[in-house]
């Protein structure tokens, strides 16, 4: 581990970001791919993957995003705060404007719950949509930690931003299968279905070297950029991820999920970090 740390320590923050959120692009592919091996989803399991990416991205959100960005803020009492409150507020107002204007669908539910702008486009693209949505508070987050490392401020560090795209990655790869193999049930080719789910990832390595250029650019954004990714990834669990985890008959599987994906997560980041 300490030579994956040192192999991004010598390496151009933007393409640091870029490389880490490859990487989580890849591990939704590999699970996209497993829908050229299995007919079929195990529900219980499904339930419990999405419990454990929302215990993963609220983790994330504290541990490597909202307290980095406290610790790095001016001031002191309230004053100190204040970047985090705006910043998480813009980051939760930013995801939501885009919930209601992209057509998007989530996994367990009926194509008529369908939300955004009403389209013909096809169920297929509408799931792919919904998991895209939320694939970009993580790059971002991935990219604005590897920029804040890199412009010295205190609070960010290289153990960090790599434990930040391990826990992303480790949580997309479930995504990836969540949204293949739903597809291949409603009649499209096992290849088809893997190249929509490893899609909703692509997203990824272009939000975090946006991120990534932004802080280096304008590094006095650094706290508010954290605290907006984090924003950004609470509202998705709270809009997103909780209440599709939470449709099926597998609930307590799904809570289980959540509490070990944010175990993982925290250790991750407080081990690497």
């Amino acid at each position: 581990m300490n030579n994956l740390i040192d192999f991004f320590e010598s390496l151009d923050p933007v393409y640091a970001a870029f490389l880490a959120t490859l990487f989580t692009w890849g591990l939704t592919a590999l699970g996209a791919s497993l829908v050229f091996l299995f007919k079929g989803m195990n529900r219980a399991f499904f339930d419990g993957m999405l419990g454990f990416t929302g215990g993963v991205m609220v983790a994330a959100s504290f541990w490597s995003l909202l307290a980095p960005g406290i610790e790095m803020s001016p001031g002191e009492g309230f004053q100190k705060v204040v970047p985090a409150v705006v910043g998480f507020g813009l980051g939760a107002f930013f995801i939501f404007g885009l919930d209601k204007v992209l057509p998007h669908l989530h996994v367990n539910f009926k194509m008529s719950e369908s939300e955004g702008i009403k389209t013909p486009w096809h169920k297929s693209v509408l799931l792919t949509l919904a998991i895209t949505l939320h694939n970009i508070p993580e790059g971002l987050a991935v990219g604005v930690l590897f920029g804040g490392v890199a412009a010295g401020f205190e609070g960010a560090s290289i153990g960090g931003a790599v434990a930040l795209a391990i826990g992303i990655g480790l949580q997309n790869f479930p995504e990836g299968f969540a949204v293949a193999m739903p597809l291949r049930r409603q009649g499209l080719s096992r290849w088809k279905s893997f190249n929509y789910g490893q899609m909703s990832a692509i997203v990824e390595p272009v939000a975090a070297v946006l991120g990534a250029w932004a802080v280096l650019t304008f590094e006095p954004i650094l706290p508010y950029a954290l605290c907006f990714a984090a924003g950004a990834m609470i509202f998705v669990v709270v809009e997103e991820v909780v209440p599709e985890a939470q449709q099926g008959n597998f609930t307590d599987i799904s809570t289980m999920g959540f509490i070990g994906g944010f175990m993982i997560m925290m250790t991750l980041d407080v081990g690497l970090g």
